[in-house]
């Protein structure tokens, strides 16, 4: 009787090669004479709200706009934080900077 068979037993071993020191597997090498291109200022305040959006000391974002959730958190007394006031402020009609993160989503 032997050893009892298994699944992997079907399959031939592969080795792989590890890659040069320092690259990781899916991270595109830049391209020579290319610096690596800081975010722009609009992605940095994106970001900004994106982590407002998901601050749950401020109370629920889904159903209403970042400038009615801040408003509110304001009146609550929970201080949200004042960047976000001014960056709301700064682009009024935009809804990327509106709309929380879930407005996409049905209630």
């Amino acid at each position: 009787m032997g050893r009892k068979r298994l699944i992997t037993d079907s399959y031939p071993v592969v080795k792989r090669r590890e890659g040069p020191a320092g690259h990781s597997k899916g991270e595109l090498a830049p391209e020579l004479g290319e610096e690596p291109q800081p975010p722009d200022e609009d992605e940095a305040e994106l970001q900004l709200l994106r982590q407002f959006d998901l601050a749950w000391q401020y109370g629920p974002c889904t159903g209403i706009t970042r400038l009615q959730r801040w408003c509110r958190a304001k009146q609550l007394g929970l201080e949200p934080p004042p960047e976000v006031w001014q960056v709301l402020k700064t682009h009024p009609g935009d809804p990327r900077f509106q709309c929380s993160l879930w407005h996409l989503y049905p209630l």
